[in-house]
């Protein structure tokens, strides 16, 4: 869509269509997640082609990372949703009885979806799945800088969704302002804290209620009786996954000095096993969006600490080599901001409880690492907080559909994903219903029977 259907009041089309009812019937939801998938399924090749084009993402990690994703959380959505619609009923406080109580889950209306460039693809299907199955309408923003993704989403929504229901606007963020103005029933959001805070502003001026995925440093804790092979070789995959432009990537590594020299052997074995000598002749590797995003991320790696792996930077290919950093301060410039990158900081402690005050001092990260025994696990789950968490594993705990997930604090608030999409957006409506064949006085002014009604409640 362009900039002339935002002035004519095509967002506000969409709510002519949520008032008629359709979405409400959980038969037309279910028809239209098929649908969707079987577009989906249809196009897998052109999905393939345009997240190469965009960020030259290989086949297996697009279907990894993507295309699986999505599917998967569409078969999810389809196998549940008549149980999750269905609400449920609750117990009703002594003094109301006889009445009935029940939570009805009930869609916003019109919600707004914007979406960054890293996962273009599941970025913006994995909450649209969510809304449509609670039965909203829907706008979507995807990012400008995954142009040849965006075609395939506008050719894909344009198959299955009318207009009415579903609309893509496409632009800058000029058009995120324009779409901003517009008052929405629910926004939802994923990309930085930054512009979060914008969004957030944004949505004040109407007080609609907002999900912010954001992101931040993710650290990742290497404790002394870890294995440290295994360790290095999940910590590598989770961080050199589409290049480290992953919110959950780990963002730094904390761990005892005597075992620095071995581990930093361990992911450089990783790397090698994933990309091959030269990453960057590996069609595995996937590289960073932008030119700008490459020079940001050279200038962050020659800032902080030393070199020790990879290094490599070809700007005109968007090029960075996954690489390793030691002897980095806790001030430097890569520990200021979220690094986005292949780009890997390794800092030293002492005692276990030092790296949990290095991580409690920072910012509630979205994710956190551990690596090491059970008991000590539980230590650090126990004195930190994040949004989410994984043992002795990095990341996978975003592709667990029973799972909620979401930050905490600036690394974002709400949580999705499989059933906790569907409630993020629904109006959990509580609703209580009272039968007339029995009147109870007792709630009832004078309130001659205080003593009563005090033991009732």
């Amino acid at each position: 869509m362009t900039e002339s259907n935002t002035r004519h009041g095509y967002a506000e089309s969409l709510q002519v269509f949520y008032r008629q009812g359709i979405t409400r019937d959980i038969s037309w939801r279910l028809a239209k997640l098929r649908e969707l998938k079987k577009a989906i399924l249809s196009r897998v090749e052109s999905i393939n082609k345009a997240l190469w084009e965009d960020l030259r993402k290989s086949e297996g990690e697009a279907y990894l990372t993507e295309i699986g994703v999505v599917i998967g959380e569409i078969d999810y959505h389809v196998k549940h949703l008549r149980r999750w619609a269905r609400g449920k009923r609750v117990p009703t406080s002594l003094p109301f009885l006889p009445s009935r109580s029940r939570i009805v889950y009930e869609p916003y209306g019109v919600v707004l979806i914007i979406a960054p460039w890293n996962y273009p693809f599941q970025l913006i299907m994995a909450p649209l799945i969510g809304a449509i199955s609670a039965g909203n309408c829907a706008v979507l923003k995807p990012s400008p800088f995954a142009p040849a993704t965006t075609k395939v989403l506008g050719e894909i929504v344009a198959a299955v969704f009318d207009p009415g229901h579903v609309a893509m606007f496409e632009g800058d963020g000029e058009m995120v302002n324009r779409l901003l103005e517009k008052r929405f029933d629910y926004i939802f959001f994923t990309g930085g804290p930054r512009f979060g805070r914008q969004v957030m502003e944004a949505a004040s001026r109407h007080l609609t209620p907002v999900t912010l995925e954001l992101g931040g440093k993710s650290p990742c804790i290497v404790d002394r009786d870890a294995n440290l092979e295994i360790a290095a070789r999940r910590v590598a995959w989770g961080k050199f996954l589409n290049a480290g432009q992953t919110c959950v990537a780990p963002d730094y590594v904390l761990i005892p000095a005597e075992h620095e020299a071995a581990f930093v052997e361990a992911v450089k074995r990783a790397i090698q096993l994933f990309y091959g000598e030269n990453p960057a002749e590996s069609p595995n590797y996937t590289r960073i969006i932008h030119q700008e995003g490459t020079k940001r991320l050279m200038k962050l790696m020659h800032s902080s600490g030393q070199v020790v792996v990879g290094g490599e930077v070809d700007v005109e290919d968007k090029y960075i080599a996954p690489t390793v950093l030691t002897g980095v301060e806790p001030d430097s410039p890569i520990m200021r901001e979220e690094i986005f990158g292949p780009v890997l900081p390794i800092l030293n402690y002492k005692e276990l409880d030092e790296a949990i005050d290095f991580v409690n001092k920072r910012e509630k990260p979205l994710a956190l690492y551990y690596f090491g025994p059970s008991a000590s696990a539980e230590k650090v789950l126990k004195h930190t907080t994040s949004g989410g968490a994984c043992i002795n594993d990095t990341i996978i705990h975003v592709g667990n559909f029973h799972l909620p997930f979401g930050g905490v604090g600036t690394s974002g608030m709400g949580k999705y994903h499989g059933k906790a999409s569907f409630e993020l957006f629904s109006n959990l409506k509580s609703v209580v219903i009272s039968p007339t064949f029995i009147d109870n006085h007792f709630r009832y002014a004078p309130y001659k029977h205080l003593k009563l009604i005090k033991k009732f409640m």
